[in-house]
């Protein structure tokens, strides 16, 4: 992991060459499975639906047409709201066209394009990857070699940082605990770069908003980011509440649908100008509508011709190269209103771009995520201050895209809870972020935020200890969060009673597995293990809302899904970031040569103990777990302040 860098050059060597291995790695990774597999093989693995029936829906914002796309037997699928997909009558490869996921229901996806579609009857989706990212990171990079950066070159090379001071401010939230007030005021004050650390439900995202409004009080020009959409939208919520003038950048299909009115499309609707752009398109469709009269001068009608030519020999009444009058002039009246669809189009995009900028100029906060701070919307724009949030989240050169454009940087985020996911083992050194390395190089740029508002104080105690030196705090308004404070009544048994950490050892009865082709992992009688707690869970009176398995592995969880439809069941990557009253964990590993596989990646065990309010139960193999000393210590935390007990005590072999 490189902390420093010599000079621009070699920074830009350094992470042009991973990023260029991840966009391989993940266009490969769905072309080679497009190509291998088939389109049932690839539905069973959830990344395609085949045998779809579509129908039109219309418009939206933007002049983006959207499909329904719907069946009776709708499989599993990962395909959610926001991703980008491949649609296709007959091969993805060959006759698919993009498009964006804008719903998702039970039997049904809707889906956004920019063009209409062919007629068909049976439809196929596919789950595919979006270039753009890694261009625009790709293209950042190169900026920054050539000196287009406002934001400190000798920073972001590892070579400069900057003395924090304090101010006494005026709080816009006064619900703002001791630290979070400390890292508001050291982040406003300081000059070039400030990092918020802020461990799990300690009001990371509280803390940074209180920091946006207190720079837009100062008149400053702001940006907000963060890698995805689903974090940007949080930041915008929370600046809407508070009466901040906010516009969202992102296509309307990516953003939550209680958030479109900020988008810039529908601000744009919305402004003076854009009667104007509605009678310019309402012309453009009546020409449209009256060149179908005509003949279009396809590149086998003109026979060689040019569009001048034609205009010159229609005017003169001239036959020429067999062709017939009738003909000619048939072309020639296509080709002038083509040339005045061609005007009214470039009028258009012009007063849409006069309404962009007024829009852009006008807004207190843009938000967008760190890709689409690279579109050409932001071209020109330079900002006092960029915010980055779930910046632990984002590779360098995704962060780098937004930070170029600030005059000042300030982050938020947690190193200690998992990185961006990085597909190509040879570019794991993009999982080390520009967060964590400013941290690391810059430590008194940082401010840790210590007060957590979400856990039982026993289950906060280990993860404390091991990742975060012991600092954390339990709120007095959750330290003694019970589960009989949602029930009311405490269950007589581990699994029901009021005690915060349980531990359900396996005892190497349920041995893990693995599907062939897979190098994903699965416990089936583990999975039934964990299907029993939730019944006894439910049966006390917790809602099924309030519970959440986890796992490490993504077969395990589709196994789980299967066998619990009503509960969520999410891998840990799914679940950083959230939280429910209970959490249940389910480590799957249990082997006789006790390898834990990336278990041992310890920020996944972070994020899964920290998900829990009142309660967390674990249920794994204690000797395979016991092979790597953090588990080991774990075990032994939960002996001592838990419950610790068998699946045979509890009567679930």
């Amino acid at each position: 992991m490189r902390l420093r860098f010599k000079d621009k050059q070699e920074y830009v060597t350094y992470w042009e060459n991973l990023v260029e291995l991840e966009r391989e790695a993940e266009k490969d990774f769905h072309l080679n499975e497009i190509l291998s597999l088939s389109g049932k093989e690839r539905q069973k693995k959830g990344r395609a639906i085949l045998g779809l029936q579509g129908r039109y829906i219309g418009e939206i914002i933007g002049d983006f047409q959207v499909y329904r796309f719907f069946k009776e037997d709708m499989p599993d699928h990962q395909i959610n709201v926001g991703d980008v997909v491949l649609v296709s009558r007959k091969h993805p490869l060959r006759d698919g066209i993009e498009g964006t996921v804008f719903e998702k229901g039970k039997h049904f996806i809707t889906v956004v394009f920019s063009q209409i579609l062919p007629s068909g009857k049976k439809w196929r989706i596919d789950l595919f990857v979006n270039d753009i990212t890694f261009k625009r990171m790709s293209g950042t990079l190169h900026m920054f070699e050539k000196g287009y950066s406002f934001f400190p070159e000798d920073t972001v090379l590892g070579d400069n940082g900057y003395t924090v001071c304090e101010e006494e401010i005026q709080f816009f939230n006064e619900s703002l605990n001791q630290f979070q007030r400390e890292a508001v005021k050291k982040a406003v004050c300081s000059d070039k770069l400030f990092m918020i650390h802020g461990p799990p439900g300690t009001g990371k995202t509280t803390t940074l908003l209180e920091v946006i409004i207190q720079h837009v009080s100062k008149g400053d020009r702001v940006l907000a980011t963060a890698d995805s959409n689903t974090a940007v939208d949080n930041i915008v919520e929370g600046l809407v509440e508070r009466g901040v003038n906010v516009v969202r950048i992102g296509h309307p299909a990516r953003l939550k649908k209680e958030l479109l009115d900020v988008s810039l499309d529908a601000v744009a609707e919305s402004h003076p100008d854009y009667n104007e752009v509605r009678s310019i398109e309402k012309k453009i469709k009546k020409l449209k509508s009256l060149q179908e009269s005509y003949k279009k001068p396809t590149a086998q009608r003109r026979r060689g011709l040019s569009y001048s030519d034609i205009l010159k020999y229609a005017k003169s009444g001239k036959k020429v190269r067999g062709h017939r009058i009738e003909t000619l002039k048939s072309m020639a009246e296509w080709i002038r209103l083509q040339k005045e669809i061609k005007k009214l189009s470039d009028r258009k995009r012009k007063i849409e771009d006069r309404i962009i900028n007024d829009i852009l100029n006008s807004a207190e906060v843009i938000c967008a995520t760190n890709s689409t701070a690279g579109s050409e919307f932001l071209s020109d724009y330079v900002f006092d201050v960029v915010f980055i949030d779930e910046a632990s989240q984002s590779t360098e050169p995704s962060c780098l895209i937004p930070v170029i454009k600030g005059l000042k940087v300030v982050m938020a985020g947690d190193h200690k809870q998992l990185p961006p996911t990085v597909l190509n083992p040879d570019a794991k050194d993009l999982s080390f972020t520009m967060f964590e390395r400013f941290m690391k190089i810059y430590p008194e740029n940082t401010y840790m935020l210590k007060i957590q508002y979400r856990m039982n104080d026993i289950i906060k105690q280990f993860p404390s200890e091991e990742f975060y030196d012991g600092q954390l705090i339990s709120d007095e308004s959750v330290k003694d969060r019970k589960l009989s404070d949602i029930t009311g009544k405490e269950g007589d048994a581990p699994i029901t009673d009021d005690t915060p950490v349980v531990f359900i050892d396996t005892e190497g009865k349920f041995l893990e597995k693995q599907k062939k082709g897979s190098r994903s992992k699965y416990n089936p009688e583990e999975a039934k293990a964990v299907k029993s707690i939730v019944e006894k869970l439910k049966e006390i009176g917790v809602l099924t809302e309030d519970i959440g398995v986890i796992t490490p592995y993504k077969d395990h969880e589709d196994y789980l899904k299967k066998i619990i439809p009503d509960v969520e069941v999410k891998t840990v990557d799914g679940f950083q970031g959230r939280e429910k009253e209970v959490i249940v964990i389910s480590l799957v590993r249990s082997n006789p040569e006790e390898e834990i596989g990336f278990l041992d990646d310890l920020r996944r065990l972070n994020v899964a103990l920290t998900r829990a309010k009142r309660k967390v139960i674990i249920i794994g193999d204690s000797k395979t777990l016991s092979s790597n000393e953090t588990y080991r210590k774990l075990i032994k935390f939960i002996k001592e302040k838990g419950t610790f007990v068998t699946v045979e005590e509890i009567s679930l072999t």
